[in-house]
């Protein structure tokens, strides 16, 4: 008792005053301590003895009132200490028996009373209306003043109060421990109660004692063990119970956030953001090397051992193909598993949702999964190392990646290529080297454990068992058809096998139906166990059974060991940004950090600028070099079959009768090809011009192989629209039949058009005759060069054949035969053996020049001809019909042209562009293509670049989310 002023309060009274948790004013502590008087000392000896006494039922369910103080016990003699000394280790077995029975009712109650609803819980408690007259008055006027927000906001969470829960494993340890306990203490407490036992029973034996102690301890341990696995199913189907209701209570609650109920922004889960960080690192390091050492669950396991099936029990639906004893895991597939509103997957790459509450969806999934699988396979083999990666969704399943790999074989059967059996172990080493892959070795229960291949192939990659958790599938099966039961509990300790692991489990995946439910499937399994004799007689402990405690001992390590090494994973990418960026600043310190798409987009920006600067080209332009290819490629048929032969006829009219039928058979034969040609390679030698000029301003050579590639490819795609061909031979047809010349511009047009014509042509054929008689006098003094003997004889040939001419002005383009045998003669008189075709070839090439040279002086004749040709020549001696001939050539030269730039802008020029838009678009899809086209170590050390620091920033914001969960 304390004293405050003159009034006296108790302890209780006092210990209010300092708390003001809700308390809107302080209140005296002469207030206080009638309360404290009714709460508390209602039944002390203290009180007033004339109170009336409280109400037994008030007392029963009211939190105002408490038990009365039991009277003090009075203290024994020296005959009851001695009792009490004798028998202490009864007492002990008593309490530690009463401590049993707490235990269970505390795990129990607490459970049962933590998940129980508030509605429940409320419709329990009595009416208490009618007690209010126990509670004074000033307790409601003092309830009036607390604050009952703040002393909500004081009350703990249903998180926090979960975790006071009562651990059920340390029961059952402690369970474990009070069995062998009372075993151990059975004798010692037979021995104090065998003098009690002796005096009523003196004449029963000492050996039929000893027995009937056995068997009253042997009932006692199978009551208590009975009785706790009653405890531990009760209590297991009420969990259940509960995590059903909580599992639609989620579901709720999450499709209620994905309608956007409470407005607020859904993130990332963990796990999605975890599965993102895999997919870049197994783009960025394909083969698993010492930078990817992240965890993930590695489903391994023999052919057929039942590895797809556990793995469908922890994704809650049937979502992978089967056949009977065939091979239809044949690539890894990498699952995602993360909770939410509604039971879906969807495949990485594509944007449909797979509703697994649907058969037809279901079906559809595991069809396009074999269809991957089949496509990801390359020809001549049965296996394939390409992931397929899934995300599966739904309410209440684990957050977890796990990889399920193809079964372990030992025969290759026919139909398989010869080195799938090495594939596969290739591909499970592979994935199982990681330091952080959680290894689920599933072991086929039904078989003998020495045909088992995996367990050795376990025990290299883990010889410690450290991340290793080994599962025994098809246990229905195996203690049917085991004979001994007792090989099933050496397995599940890890006592049969050499390979270590840090748990075993037991489950039941169905009765090997591909039609079976997972609901049925879980039935059964729980019916299974429910009434196996494994657990009833204790070869299996009841957290080793069942997918559902199986997906929970996974899950649980999975995400410890995704905390231990993710920082770890953090740090070395870190250190890898740091050298790359180094690396860049002192070998490139005035270029972009441009990755191989983002220099493809550039590339074809430029390409694509240069492809639009072809429409800009004036019309002049175009024309221009139409007309000079043109003629350059049609100059040589002209002058050789055209003008000569009409040339050496006699008159006009002979002259123009054959240029006439010459003109008509180039045209409709050979002009209109040869001039589609030259459009269609003009157009191409432009296009790589501006192509080569943007080049030269730029000086970038890192884009020289994507540019040639895509104008190849362009132009070989392009087809020339041919359908304009027939209009253009008309038109050509047009311009050769005018001959009339309007003013004397053209004239002269046309006569510098001859003339040029054969200036080229004559000092063609001046060269060819130089070339055939080698160096004149001059060279030979000078350059000391000399003729060869061949060059002698045509030298020698050759003059001859120009006395001849002299003598001749007028002669032939032939020599008669006679002709040729003069020459013949006079050479050999002095000396010169020659052959005849030697003559005729070294005459050709001399009368060319002489017809040339007589050409082009009749052409500086007809300067002066307008005059007489608009006279039709009418008393002239002058005649011009060649003139008129180069002007119907020259002129057909300039209507073609012009025609077919028109085709190339209006037509060709915007084909062409489109060619390359879709090469770009075929090349931008094609990413070999781009990495054959872009190379070098900047593009390289860029690429690097960039995907160091998309790693780095997913794994530093997975990190934050890791560390922000509760």
């Amino acid at each position: 008792m304390l004293r405050a002023g003159s009034t006296v309060a108790c302890s209780a009274c006092r210990n209010l005053l300092p708390s003001r948790v809700g308390l809107r004013f302080r209140m005296p502590l002469q207030k206080l301590h009638p309360l404290s008087c009714a709460i508390h000392h209602c039944f002390s000896p203290s009180t007033n003895p004339q109170r009336p006494p409280h109400c037994s039922a008030a007392r029963r369910f009211t939190s105002l009132s408490r038990l009365p103080i039991r009277p003090a016990k009075a203290r024994r003699g020296g005959h009851g200490r001695q009792q009490q000394r004798n028998f202490w280790a009864a007492r002990l077995a008593a309490r530690l028996l009463k401590l049993r029975y707490i235990l269970l009712g505390s795990a129990v109650g607490g459970g049962y009373t933590a998940k129980k609803t508030y509605d429940e819980w409320k419709d329990m408690l009595p009416d208490l209306s009618e007690y209010t007259w126990i509670v004074p008055d000033f307790v409601w006027e003092l309830s009036e003043n607390f604050d009952l927000d703040k002393l909500t906001s004081a009350l703990p969470e249903m998180e926090e109060i979960a975790k006071i829960l009562p651990d059920m494993e340390k029961i059952g340890e402690n369970f474990t421990f009070l069995k062998s306990l009372l075993s151990s203490e059975t004798a010692s407490e037979a021995s104090l109660k065998a003098p009690e036992i002796h005096s009523a029973t003196a004449a029963v034996p000492e050996s039929g004692d000893k027995q009937f102690k056995k068997s009253s301890d042997k009932e006692k341990v199978d009551q208590l063990q009975e009785e706790l696995l009653r405890t531990q199913m009760k209590y297991q189907r009420m969990l259940e119970r509960l995590e059903k209701e909580n599992k639609e209570l989620r579901k709720v609650v999450l499709q209620k956030d994905d309608k956007g109920i409470h407005q607020r922004k859904v993130k990332k889960s963990l796990i999605d953001m975890y599965s993102e960080v895999l997919d870049i690192l197994s783009d960025y390091d394909s083969n698993y090397n010492t930078q990817d050492h992240l965890p993930r669950v590695v489903v391994v396991g023999d052919q057929s051992a039942g590895k797809t099936s556990v793995l469908e029990m922890i994704a809650q639906a049937r979502i992978f193909p089967r056949g009977s004893g065939e091979m239809m895991t044949r690539s890894p597939v990498k699952v995602t598993l993360s909770e939410g509103p509604h039971h879906v997957a969807m495949f990485k790459d594509s944007t449909r949702e797979f509703d697994l509450g649907k058969e037809e969806d279901l079906a559809a999934l595991r069809h396009e999964i074999e269809l991957r699988m089949r496509k990801s396979v390359k020809e001549g083999q049965t296996v394939s190392a390409e992931t397929i990666s899934l995300n599966v969704k739904g309410p209440g399943i684990q957050r977890m990646v796990l990889v399920d790999l193809p079964g372990v074989i030992s025969t290759v059967t026919t139909g398989m290529a010869t080195d799938t059996k090495d594939t596969i172990f290739s591909i499970s080493r592979a994935y199982m080297q990681n330091p952080n892959a959680i290894i689920l070795c599933i072991q086929d229960g039904s078989v003998d454990a020495e045909r088992s291949i995996v367990t050795d192939l376990v025990s290299q990659m883990d010889p410690h068992g450290r991340r290793t958790i080994f599962v025994l599938t098809k246990v229905d099966l195996a203690e049917k058809n085991l004979a001994s039961p007792n090989r099933i509990q050496q397995i599940v300790e890890g006592k049969l096998f050499p390979m270590k692991a840090l748990g075993y489990f037991a489950v039941v995946t169905g009765k090997g139906s591909s039609s079976e439910s997972i609901e049925s499937i879980k039935d059964y399994e729980e019916d299974f166990f429910q009434n196996s004799r494994l657990l009833r007689d204790g070869m299996l402990k009841a957290h080793q059974v069942t997918t559902k405690n199986l997906s929970l001992a996974v899950s649980d390590c999975f995400w410890k060991m995704v905390r231990e090494s993710v920082e770890q994973q953090a740090d070395a990418f870190k250190a890898s940004r740091f050298n790359l960026e180094t690396e860049w600043k002192n070998n490139y310190p005035r270029l972009r950090e441009l990755d191989r798409n983002e220099l493809f987009e550039k590339a074809k920006n430029e390409i694509l600028d240069e492809v639009i600067s072809l429409s800009q080209v004036t019309p002049k332009h175009w024309e221009s070099i139409l007309q000079k290819k043109l003629w350059e490629r049609v100059s040589t048929h002209v002058i050789e079959n055209i003008y000569l032969p009409a040339a050496q006829t006699m008159n006009s009219g002979t002259f123009n009768t054959t240029v006439d039928i010459k003109l008509k058979q180039w045209t409709d034969k050979q002009l209109p090809h040869k001039a589609l040609e030259v459009a269609w390679e003009t157009l191409q030698e432009e296009f790589a011009r501006f192509m080569a000029e943007y080049k030269g301003k730029d000086q970038d050579d890192i884009f020289d192989k994507l540019k040639e590639a895509v104008k190849d490819e362009s132009i070989k795609r392009h087809k020339w629209n041919e359908s304009a061909m027939d209009s253009l031979r008309v038109i050509q047809h047009n311009a050769l039949e005018d001959r009339s010349i309007t003013d004397k511009p053209q004239w002269d047009s046309a006569i510098e058009f001859m003339e040029e014509t054969l200036q080229s042509r004559l000092k063609d054929t001046e060269s060819v005759i130089a070339d055939m008689v080698g160096p004149n006098w001059k060279q030979r003094w000078m350059s000391w060069t000399n003729r060869t003997p061949e060059q002698h004889v045509r030298n020698e040939t050759k003059n001859e054949l120009e006395r001849l001419l002299k003598l001749h002005d007028d002669h032939t383009a032939y020599l008669a035969n006679d002709e040729v045998t003069t020459v013949r003669k006079n050479l050999e008189a002095r000396g010169v053996e020659v052959d005849p075709v030697l003559i005729k070839d070294t005459w050709h090439q001399l009368y060319r020049r002489h017809f040339l040279q007589k050409s082009l002086f009749h052409c500086n004749l007809c300067r002066r001809g307008f005059y007489y040709y608009q006279r039709h020549f009418v008393d002239s001696e002058l005649e011009c019909n060649d003139v008129v001939l180069f002007w119907r050539i020259q002129r057909m030269l300039s209507i073609t042209a012009n025609t077919l730039r028109q085709q190339l802008t209006n037509t060709e020029v915007r084909r062409l562009e489109k060619n390359v838009k879709e090469v770009l678009e075929d090349f931008g899809e094609d990413s070999e293509k781009k990495v054959q086209l872009i190379t070098g170590r900047r593009v390289q050390l860029a690429e690097d670049l960039k995907k160091v620091r998309e790693i780095q920033e997913k794994l530093e914001a997975f990190i934050e989310a890791l560390h922000k969960e509760k």
